[in-house]
């Protein structure tokens, strides 16, 4: 196995701990996608199409597109994670709860897994490859 050095460990740079990040900057992405989508009309989502800034869908869409720009870089990742899990946790309960008990048939697992997600990066933080590693915070 390459992965693994001479001790049989895997380096210090493909670590678990690194792969926090990977998975801080993947969720971070989606989430900015659609902040993108509905504040900025890109990609093109025709359910998107007309989102207005002050209705909630808007505000929703801010909350998106600035929270997924700073919990991707890794800036105040944590009170981020935390605003962002409640966030989704409001989504789900909001657009998806009253449809049913399971996320699965009420279309809410997206929503209830980001908000999982967002609260272990909470007690978890960013992550090595971040801007709260490079300025020291934890």
């Amino acid at each position: 196995m390459a992965l693994l050095n001479s001790s049989g460990a895997m380096p210090r740079a493909l670590s678990a701990f690194s792969f926090l990040s990977v998975l801080r900057i993947f969720t971070g992405l989606e989430l900015l996608e659609h902040g993108t989508g509905k504040i900025l009309g890109f990609p093109a989502v025709p359910t998107f199409a007309n989102v207005h800034i002050g209705s909630l869908a808007g505000a929703g869409g801010l909350i998106e597109l600035v929270g997924g720009i700073l919990f991707t870089i890794g800036l105040f990742t944590r009170p981020v994670a935390f605003i962002l899990s409640g966030f989704t946790a409001a989504a789900y309960f909001m657009a998806h709860a009253s449809k049913g008990f399971y996320p699965v048939l009420n279309g809410g697992e997206l929503a209830a897994l980001y908000c999982f997600v967002f609260l272990y990066f909470v007690f978890a933080g960013a992550g090595p490859w971040s801007a709260d590693a490079l300025i020291g915070r934890k």
